[in-house]
């Protein structure tokens, strides 16, 4: 059983936190894909911020996000929080239609 509820992220604020890489299939290693369009999943997280709190977030997206790098100032589109239960395990996952930079990369003194 899965629940997808959108997420309103029009007050929200994106940052790219990691290099989106493939969801592999847990047996195979194969690359999973999409159900609905076959497009390959891919996976990042991304610093959520709304002006009091932040969050890192897993975000699962189909089709590889073009052009995003890491501390690249994103757009997210579509986010749904999926709450998803398998026998006795449940969990929420986070999913979007479309994830695209908007900005340059944000550098970090070293």
């Amino acid at each position: 059983m899965t629940m997808r509820l959108p997420i309103d992220t029009s007050g929200m604020t994106f940052l790219c936190a990691t290099t989106a890489l493939p969801v592999l299939e847990f047996g195979s290693r194969q690359p999973r894909a999409d159900l609905d369009t076959g497009e390959a999943l891919y996976a990042l997280q991304l610093l959520a911020l709304n002006g009091e709190a932040a969050e890192v977030v897993k975000v699962t997206v189909a089709g590889e996000p073009k052009g995003v790098t890491a501390g690249q100032p994103v757009k997210v589109a579509g986010l749904t929080a999926n709450f998803w239960s398998m026998n006795d395990r449940s969990g929420l996952s986070f999913r979007a239609a479309k994830v695209e930079p908007v900005g340059a990369p944000v550098r970090v003194a070293s």
